[in-house]
């Protein structure tokens, strides 16, 4: 079996009786070692010697307030608020799956986006486990990558964000790039059939560019299974999710917005206001979600459709939100952690 997404540290965490993640010491101290949570060298006694004693010796030992009260920094005091905060949730739930429902179901304003997307990704490197299709893998990588959207030579593609940031950044320090001229997507490669098994060997790098394509295409099916599996294995509920070119309803019974600009897009629609121009054609992929088995869904909703929608922000960018495809559907009642 092929590995994958390595970097999530899904090989750090052990597995309960359902398959479910469990937190490990290996795992929280990975965590700790992560760049963005590394005292600079300029940071006072107090939050070094924390950082250590967690990173080496006890990282799942109480911190008190106090302890993050001696922090000279007031951004350290407030990101060690945020880390602890999140350990603790991760620490007193059963299984990273639990954590990541009651997060996806409250209010997550003490979580940052940036741990969200950590989360969102070691569980859906767990829903994927044995997964080998290299287009469901790179089109789930927008559950917890932005990515950048390119319209170029009448192609949609979708690059990585950061990954784009960083060869922009490259093109402006280096005056011949800059005469190469072209979008930045163009210095990566578009994933293809013929390229497609190299992905698992650079699946940590996102550097491949999916060709977004029609409703039939490999990007928006494998996306569409991707999301079927993130609902099962989150929800233990059976959905088939299908690419539409369109939607052919005139009275919808629900939809969800796959980001905050499809949300907003929806809701304008949905209440019958008045949307500016350009805001339909940032609508970029529709999908149409059904239930297996009726009876979970709200009664007023029944067999009728619902619609997902995903749309592209005004700086090119989509940001997905996977908690909206946990909280935002139409069901009877929402189950425990399964």
């Amino acid at each position: 079996m092929k590995d994958f997404w390595v970097s999530s540290g899904h090989h750090l965490l052990d597995r309960d009786e359902a398959g479910r993640l469990t937190v490990t010491d290996a795992f929280l101290k990975a965590y700790l070692a992560r760049p963005e949570l590394v005292p600079p060298e300029s940071a006072c006694e107090a939050e070094l010697r924390l950082h250590h004693d967690l990173l080496m010796h006890h990282p799942r030992r109480p911190v008190g307030p106090d302890e993050i009260a001696a922090m000279q920094d007031p951004d350290a005091r407030e990101n060690w608020e945020f880390m602890m905060a999140f350990r603790d949730r991760l620490l007193t739930a059963p299984s990273l799956e639990a954590a990541y429902l009651r997060l996806a179901r409250s209010s997550a304003a003490d979580t940052p986006p940036l741990f969200m997307n950590q989360l969102a990704q070691v569980v859906l490197r767990n829903a994927l486990d044995g997964e080998n299709d290299p287009f469901v893998l790179r089109a789930a990588e927008l559950f917890y990558r932005a990515q950048r959207v390119t319209f170029h030579e009448g192609a949609l593609l979708l690059a990585d964000a950061e990954t784009i940031e960083v060869h922009e950044q490259n093109r402006h320090a280096s005056p011949l790039l800059s005469m190469l001229g072209g979008p930045a997507v163009t210095e990566l490669e578009i994933l293809e059939e013929e390229n497609a098994d190299s992905y698992f060997e650079r699946s940590d790098t996102f550097d491949t560019v999916l060709s977004l394509g029609g409703a039939d295409s490999p990007t928006r099916r494998g996306l569409a299974a991707a999301m079927e599996a993130w609902i099962r294995h989150l929800l233990a509920v059976e959905v088939t999710i299908e690419p539409v070119e369109r939607i052919e309803d005139d009275n919808w019974a629900w939809f969800v917005g796959l980001d905050t600009e499809a949300t907003r897009i929806g809701n304008a629609l949905w209440t019958g206001k008045d949307l500016d121009p350009e805001a339909g054609e940032r609508i970029i992929a529709l999908f149409r979600l059904g239930f297996s088995d009726i009876g979970e869904v709200m009664p007023e909703v029944g067999a009728r459709p619902i619609w997902l929608i995903m749309a592209v922000a005004p700086d090119r960018t989509i940001r997905m939100k996977p908690q909206n495809l946990i909280a935002g559907l139409p069901l009877r009642a929402a189950g425990p952690a399964n």
